[in-house]
């Protein structure tokens, strides 16, 4: 009896570990998908007036780069809205050392075809905004828009 004692216990505990999972896999294979959508969370925006709008955006004018393709060049300035005034000044602070680098090597990597377009500023835009949400450090990035945009060969 003693030496059956440690395969009855590993042999319970497999069995219970392979019905948990059995379990687990179930609910998710077969979960409703109507369930699934009132699991989300919903976000409420919140509407600002122009000066709350003003107080918490920060804004990058001509920045000049050439892309990809030596022979365009590029002028835009930026606008970019943060969650509170304390992460504005932050944000502030670190534009040069931080910010700049990250849109010169976003942009050094597009060409002017991937720039056209409301599409093509929609994309630096979002791709932006993802990579310089890490970078803030106090409050969150909300909106990178473009307010200037000139694309020009040279």
């Amino acid at each position: 009896m003693k030496k059956m004692l440690p395969w009855l216990i590993t042999i319970l505990l497999s069995i219970t570990l392979i019905a948990i999972v059995a379990i687990i896999l179930f609910k998710s294979f077969f979960a409703d998908p109507n369930e699934l959508a009132t699991e989300t969370k919903t976000i409420e925006v919140k509407a600002l007036s122009a000066d709350q709008r003003v107080a918490v955006t920060s804004e990058l004018k001509e920045f000049r780069r050439n892309l990809k393709e030596q022979e365009y060049f590029v002028v835009l300035s930026f606008a970019f809205q943060l969650d509170s005034k304390k992460a504005k000044e932050e944000f502030d602070k670190i534009m040069e050392i931080e910010i700049r680098p990250v849109i010169n090597r976003t942009i050094a990597d597009m060409t002017a075809e991937e720039l056209q377009g409301s599409q093509g500023e929609d994309a630096l835009e979002s791709k932006l905004l993802n990579l310089l949400i890490p970078v803030v450090s106090k409050g969150k990035l909300i909106k990178v828009e473009i307010t200037n945009f000139m694309i020009t060969q040279i």
